[in-house]
């Protein structure tokens, strides 16, 4: 089974994650999230399937997000709307995003990685 891992390659966690993968033996095709972020459908299919809300797929810490004043606007938009402004752009999209198609992981926690990949 190959990943999709999208990640932005001057983020450290995600090279944490990269490292994990490899070390792991993970077959994955690198997305870079910044020059090719998923689509509005893309985001919509990988945050059905991750069973979280969708205020998780934003980079709250994130220059952009503060500058766009989301803080507030997360709380109170519609799924389409948020969908919407995290497909604009990859930078306020929280990363690492790894997928198999079926199950996706949003960040970089080792544990979650070892609970979801290696089974």
């Amino acid at each position: 089974m190959t990943l999709t891992f999208y990640s932005y390659p001057k983020c450290g966690t995600c090279r944490k994650a990269k490292a994990w993968l490899e070390n792991q033996g993970k077959e994955f095709n690198e997305v870079h999230i910044v020059e090719n972020p998923p689509s509005k459908e893309e985001l919509k299919s990988l945050y059905e399937k991750s069973g979280l809300p969708l205020k998780k797929f934003f980079n709250t810490s994130g220059k952009k997000y503060r500058e766009l004043g989301l803080k507030d606007k997360v709380n109170s938009a519609s799924d389409e709307e948020l969908l919407e402004i995290l497909s604009s752009d990859g930078m306020l999209i929280k990363r690492p995003v790894t997928t198999d198609g079926t199950h996706v992981t949003v960040g970089f926690k080792e544990e979650h990685f070892e609970e979801t990949w290696n089974k």
